[in-house]
Formats: C-alpha cells, sequence, structure tokens
C-alpha cells in the first residue's frame, strides 16, 4: 500500500471532481493525505484522510478574471492568477512532501509552481484536470476562444493561423514566469504549455470522448477517466416533494465572476414556461432576485436530488456543473462568461448534448428559447452519459494511480 499526497489550488471546482478519486484510493487500502483550500480541511479529514490547509500566500490570490472586457482578457488574467500563485504553491509543496514523505503526489493542474515541485522531488507524480485541457492537436481548434472544431481545408487553415494568436498570447504571460520558479527549483525550463503539461507521468483527464473533441494525437501521458462526481452530503430539501412541473436547475460559479444575471434572466425568461425553476448562487446573495412563482433561488443545494428531476440545466459553463448534468442524461443550456466556459459551452453544442449561449447576448427571451432548445436534446445527453459510463470514473483513474506510479515505483 502506499501514501498519496494530493495537493489542490483553493477551488472547490478543482477538489471535489478530485475527491471520489482520492476515496477510491482510501477505499482500496492506499493512505491519502490532502492539502488544500483551508475551508475544506474539515470535511476532507471527516472522508478519512490526513488533511491540512495550502498556504494561505496561494489562497490571497483570488481571481479577479471578472474585472476583463472580453474572454480573452479574461483568460490573461486568470494565467496572471496562476502564474502568482505559482511563487508560493511551489515551496508549500516541496514542504509538504518533506513533511509528509509521500510515495505518490497528485497535483492539481492549476497549481504551476506545485508541478513544477513534484517535477523536481524525482518521485511518483501524476496531475490531474477537470477542465478542457489546454493542450495543443491537429484535431482540435486552439484552447480558449470556444472556436468549433475545423471542418476542411479552410478549417485547418483557421486553427493554423489563430494558434500563435490565441496560444501564443498567453504562452508569452506564462513561459518564462513559470521558469523562473522551475529554475529555482533546479529543473529545465519549458518552451510551451505542451511542453509543462506533458511533464506530469500520468495526466488524469477527469472527462471522456465524444463529449471532448476526439483527437488520433493524445499524449502518451494523457487518462481520459470521465467525470468523477462529488457534493457534500446532504439529504433533498423538504420542499422539493411539493415540487410537481418539470425542473430547470440554473447553476452559477461557485468562485466569483459576475454571473449573477444568468439567475434573472432564467427567473424572468421562463416565469411563463409549464417549469419549476431551482438557481443556486454560491458565490452571491440569494434575496436580490425578483423571484416567480414558478421558481425557488438558494446559496447552495446539494445538486444530485435536483438534477435526478430536471428536464434542463442552464449552466454558467463550468465543467463541473456542464458535466454533473450530463452525465445524468440531463441536456444542457450553457451561458459562458469567460474562463475556460466558451469551451465548455462550444462542446455541449458539438456534441448535440444542449444549446449555446453566450453571455454577451443574455436576454430573457433568448435564455427561453436556448432552453427549448436543449430540452429537444435529451437523446444526445443520454448519449455522452453513457460514454462517461464507459470510460470509468473514479475506479479508471485510481486503475491509472497504481498501475502507472505506485506498483511500478
Amino acid at each position: 500500500m502506499a501514501r498519496v499526497l494530493a495537493y489542490t489550488s483553493p477551488a472547490r471546482g478543482h477538489l471535489y471532481p478530485l475527491t471520489p478519486i482520492l476515496l477510491e484510493l482510501h477505499r482500496r487500502g492506499h493512505e491519502v493525505v490532502v492539502r488544500t483550500l483551508a475551508s475544506e480541511v474539515g470535511r476532507m479529514r471527516e472522508l478519512g484522510f490526513a488533511a491540512e490547509a495550502i498556504s494561505n500566500r496561494v489562497e490571497a490570490i483570488e481571481h479577479d478574471d471578472w474585472q476583463a472586457g472580453n474572454p480573452r482578457a479574461g483568460l490573461g488574467r486568470s494565467v496572471a492568477t496562476f502564474v502568482a500563485r505559482s511563487e508560493f504553491d511551489a515551496p508549500d509543496l516541496r514542504d509538504a512532501i518533506a513533511a509528509e514523505k509521500p510515495d505518490a503526489v497528485i497535483v492539481d493542474i492549476n497549481s504551476w509552481g506545485a508541478m513544477a515541485a513534484a517535477e523536481a522531488w524525482g518521485g511518483p507524480w501524476a496531475a490531474f484536470c477537470p477542465y478542457p485541457l489546454a493542450i495543443s492537436s491537429k484535431d482540435a481548434p486552439p484552447f480558449g476562444p470556444g472556436l468549433a472544431p475545423a471542418r476542411g481545408p479552410l478549417g485547418r487553415l483557421r486553427d493554423r493561423l489563430a494558434r500563435p494568436i490565441v496560444t501564443g498570447t498567453l504562452e508569452r504571460a506564462m513561459v518564462p514566469k513559470t521558469n523562473a520558479v522551475r529554475a529555482r527549483l533546479g529543473l529545465a525550463p519549458v518552451k510551451s504549455a505542451d511542453e509543462m503539461f506533458g511533464r506530469p507521468p500520468l495526466l488524469l483527464y477527469l472527462t471522456a470522448e465524444p463529449f471532448e473533441y476526439p483527437r488520433t494525437d493524445w499524449p502518451a501521458n494523457v487518462v481520459m477517466v470521465g467525470p468523477c462526481e462529488w457534493e457534500p452530503s446532504a439529504e433533498a430539501p423538504a420542499w422539493l416533494a411539493d415540487v410537481t412541473a418539470p425542473i430547470v436547475l440554473v447553476t452559477t460559479s461557485s468562485e466569483f465572476q459576475g454571473d449573477g444575471r444568468l439567475i434573472q434572466a432564467a427567473l424572468d425568461g421562463l416565469a411563463d414556461e409549464p417549469v419549476f425553476v431551482i438557481a443556486t448562487l454560491p458565490s452571491g446573495d440569494p434575496a436580490s432576485f425578483r423571484v416567480p412563482a414558478n421558481a425557488r433561488v438558494e446559496r447552495f443545494i446539494a445538486h444530485g436530488p435536483i438534477l435526478d428531476r430536471a428536464v434542463c440545466a442552464i449552466t454558467h459553463g463550468g465543467m463541473g456543473a456542464t458535466q454533473k448534468a450530463l452525465a445524468r442524461g440531463v441536456p444542457v443550456c450553457a451561458v459562458p462568461f469567460g474562463r475556460d466556459q466558451p469551451e465548455v459551452a462550444r462542446r455541449v453544442e458539438i456534441a448535440g448534448a444542449g444549446s449555446r449561449l453566450p453571455a454577451g447576448q443574455l436576454t430573457p427571451e433568448r435564455l427561453r428559447d436556448k432552453v427549448r432548445e436543449a430540452t429537444a436534446k435529451a437523446a444526445g445527453a443520454k448519449r455522452i452519459a453513457a460514454a462517461f459510463k464507459a470510460a470509468g470514473g473514479p475506479a479508471a483513474a485510481a486503475d491509472a494511480v497504481e498501475r502507472r506510479l505506485i506498483n511500478g515505483r
């Protein structure tokens, strides 16, 4: 049996998808140690893990991409956030490794300094990615703007021309500062994001084709295991039993990004539809909305019991909420605001599992029409649910960790 140290960025949207993988490793007899955001340490200990908080200097650097004027600028701000955190998460993981003496390490793909520290450590390590993976491929468009996959020679030409503009801009902000951290750890520099994400011996990718664009050139370190869902245990609210109309769930980001207007648009646009709207706003104030008779707004409700009865989920395009709905065969209306969300929303559309409405085009009327469009695509959502199940989930991830990291260490 092995001692496994897991290190995450300060985001529940990254910790929670990793949690069922850690639970499966724990169930198999491995000892699990976690470093994560301070507010979740107690919950991780309740699950049987030895857990401590990541450095408060990492948590103090918050996302400010919601202040950007467009998605490209927002993605640049996200890169700046991860670069700034890398100065502190590198020594933080290095100290954790020295204290815990693990046999294997699993690192959040957004913790760029910690990834370098794991590489410098020299032992078996993996990264995990719970959102669209930002690596280049001849079979997929450049990551970021949410472009549809290319068709024909003109489409491939578009990708070749767009890739240095989209990816090059981000890499110029990312690579030099990341290499400065790597140099302090005694590591050779990387030339690109592809090279950095190719360093982990194992990269657990928490999705599956065909929701992810099928590719013929996946790197050898990438193992797709499908979404790994976990949320704090909670009973369904008592009032849910009184809801008889078809349910539409509306979700927003757990990290503030100014997407609360999605909820009001849903409340207004669906007020006269034969549905019941349940909206969750983890980073805002539920009392600030005009709520019609066929709706309810809560700060947090476990999504599982709601999705089990839903006919559609309106999401902000976050990978976690979107895949959680699709894994149950619930079609999605994705309204991306920034970060990786344009990529997720486009995948929903291309997979035929729902609809896409860019946040810049959001109105109550347009959202209502897009919800109707998404609801009609339940068959596509069920097809994606079957693909996710076939990928294996937490058991497949634990198999990969044991096979590639633990058994041959």
